[in-house]
């Protein structure tokens, strides 16, 4: 089987798997997506997602993010984790949106890099899923997923980005996002995959999937 089929068999079969699934954070606007978004580094989105009800009434612009006192939003974040270095990045970042862009969050790729604490990933969650944009956000499930489908084969996250956006048509790419990431969560989870009811097993050249007739669970 050409490459390009079994790739464009595998992106078929995840997004039919979990057609309608959406981001799991929870957000309103931008602005809660990209504060949500940082938070959820090293964290679960369940957890984020009990967070930030009180968080969003508490700061509800990007002004009243950067006038918070650094202690209290620590506080108000420690239970998703490095809180300090989390609480920094956002009043950083929201200084940031103040004082260049209005109070509001750019759209642009090349705008949202500039911010503190945001990188590739955040930045490319928050265009797609904020405004729409045809991006690919490479959280720890698309990395793994497309490592073990051999779909891309970078250590780097970047440089994994580089290789989806090779092999993924633009029109397709955040539906390709939320694909991998759905299946990572609910199917090829990083312990324990549930393999054996993999709607892509015959496609998945991983050799940690077991051999089909067989209880064993690849590691």
């Amino acid at each position: 089987m050409k490459e390009e089929v079994r790739i464009r068999e595998i992106l078929d079969r995840l997004e039919k798997e979990h057609q309608g699934l959406k981001l799991a954070l929870h957000f309103r606007d931008p602005l809660q997506l990209l504060m949500a978004t940082i938070l959820s580094a090293q964290c679960t989105d369940e957890r984020v997602n009990a967070v930030t009800p009180g968080l969003f009434k508490k700061y509800p612009t990007a002004e009243s993010f950067a006038k918070a006192d650094l202690a209290k939003l620590e506080e108000d974040i420690r239970p998703t984790g490095f809180y300090h270095n989390k609480a920094k990045a956002i009043i950083g970042c929201s200084k940031q949106i103040v004082e260049s862009f209005g109070g509001k969050v750019p759209d642009r790729l090349e705008d949202l890099l500039k911010l503190p604490g945001v990188g590739r990933k955040t930045a490319n969650v928050v265009l797609a899923n904020a405004f729409g944009q045809q991006t690919i956000a490479v959280d720890t499930h698309v990395f793994r997923v497309s490592r073990r489908l051999g779909l891309a084969f970078a250590s780097d996250p970047d440089k994994m980005e580089q290789e989806l956006c090779a092999i993924i048509p633009h029109q397709k790419r955040s539906e390709a996002t939320l694909a991998l990431t759905w299946h990572g969560r609910k199917t090829c989870t990083a312990k324990k995959p549930a393999c054996l009811v993999c709607v892509v097993y015959d496609y998945c050249p991983w050799e940690g999937k077991p051999k089909k007739g067989k209880t064993s669970v690849g590691k």
